[in-house]
């Protein structure tokens, strides 16, 4: 369980860094781009927690 939190959360981050350079290339539009990193900033924030700082 922990381990695909771990990898949801990753995905989560990605959506946030990867679109920034996406608009920088011209691929997608800043409208686009804030939905995006919107969303992916709500999965890192609601699966990270569960699994950070946890003994294992």
């Amino acid at each position: 369980m922990k381990i695909v939190l771990i990898i949801i959360s990753f995905i989560g981050l990605s959506l946030v860094i990867l679109p920034s350079f996406a608009v920088f290339a011209k691929i997608i539009n800043i409208d686009t781009a804030n939905v995006i990193m919107l969303l992916g900033t709500i999965i890192w924030f609601s699966t990270s927690s569960f699994w950070m700082n946890k003994k294992s």
